[in-house]
């Protein structure tokens, strides 16, 4: 088959390989849709992050070919489905969306709801699992099932990620007051899913603007994870206590600085969901059964939210630059000079 693969120097490539073997716990599907992420570029371009022939891409949907005997979800040969995929996987390097089959791990996979189409459904993948472990695993916020009994607010930074648009949408549906940033020019974009208030992040009284609305914030969730945005979400908690999440690790000095009874940094990963031990950024991950548990349970709810029409796919860009392999490898050029904002790069196979 054609897959996409990390090559010598750094640098992504189309190559002919075999097909993945099918693993006991797994499902092998043939691809029909893509989705990027700025993580499949971390992963291509960092010494640390995919080893030299494994395979990016976490964000799929396809039809079902083969289904591994160990697989508990009552999947059939032809559905269509959508989930996780550990892309740029050093421990098995078969792994990855980015290729005309893959294998998934079976039980954090769902059936893709007639209403979706498939290049929708490959935009759920990393930010699903992300918004999971980031607002309720990690910072315990009510879930969309067991919703608050009366709202309170809670920061959402980088508004206009996938994984914010998302989570902004998961936050609403869990009876709380969302608060986001974004450029203005995804203001309106980011109202329209539920955001009860957004605000520039590159104003100099963003924070005063935040803090005015909401001056005992408790809840500050960081889609970008960097020094500056650690900052100002630091800055906008309530100065006696308060948590802090984010996507990337974040240095406890930076949060700290900011504010000193912040509580944090708290990081989460998308790949532990898959439940097996893997190294990564020269750290080994152990297994996490709890985590694997947890990720099966959350991928069942955004199926029956996606089926009740309560939670919307973010919009998209279909085959920018052109369709395929060779499409998908332009499109990580766009995600890598950071031209990609309010909606997801989604290419066709």
């Amino acid at each position: 088959m054609k897959a996409i693969n990390i090559l010598e120097g750094r640098q992504a490539g189309i190559v002919e390989i075999p097909k993945p073997k099918l693993r006991d716990d797994y499902i092998l599907v043939k691809i029909n849709a893509v989705g990027l992420n700025s993580t499949d570029v971390k992963h291509i371009d960092w010494e640390n992050g995919g080893d030299i022939g494994s395979k990016p891409g976490c964000d799929y949907c396809g039809i079902v070919e083969e289904i591994g005997p160990k697989v508990t979800k009552p999947f059939r040969i032809g559905d269509r489905i959508t989930g996780f995929v550990h892309g740029s996987n050093r421990t098995n390097k078969e792994d990855g969306a980015f290729s005309e089959w893959a294998v998934v791990k079976g039980d954090i996979q769902i059936k893709v709801p007639d209403r979706i189409s498939n290049e929708e459904a490959a935009t759920l993948g990393a930010a699903i699992s992300t918004v999971g472990q980031g607002l309720y695993k990690s910072l315990r916020l009510p879930r969309p099932n067991n919703p608050a009994n009366s709202p309170f607010p809670v920061l959402i930074y980088g508004g206009s990620t996938t994984v914010g648009i998302y989570g902004i949408q998961f936050a609403k549906l869990s009876g709380l007051t969302v608060i986001t940033t974004a450029s203005p020019h995804n203001f309106d974009f980011l109202r329209s899913l539920g955001a009860d208030a957004v605000f520039d992040y590159r104003s100099p009284t963003c924070v005063e603007d935040i803090k005015k609305l909401a001056p005992n914030l408790e809840y500050a969730w960081d889609t970008i994870g960097d020094a500056e945005s650690c900052e100002l979400c630091a800055k906008a908690l309530d100065s006696e206590w308060g948590d802090y999440g984010a996507l990337q690790p974040v240095a406890a000095e930076v949060l700290h600085a900011a504010n000193p009874n912040a509580r944090g940094p708290f990081f989460t990963t998308a790949f532990i969901v898959c439940g097996e031990t893997y190294e990564k950024y020269n750290h080994v991950w152990e297994r996490s059964k709890d985590e694997f548990e947890f990720a099966k349970m959350f991928w069942d709810l955004t199926c029956e939210l996606l089926a009740e029409e309560r939670l919307k796919p973010t919009r998209i860009s279909v085959n920018k630059h052109g369709s395929g392999l060779e499409g998908v490898l332009a499109g990580l050029e766009d995600i890598r000079a950071n031209k990609v904002s309010g909606q997801k790069l989604i290419y066709t196979l």
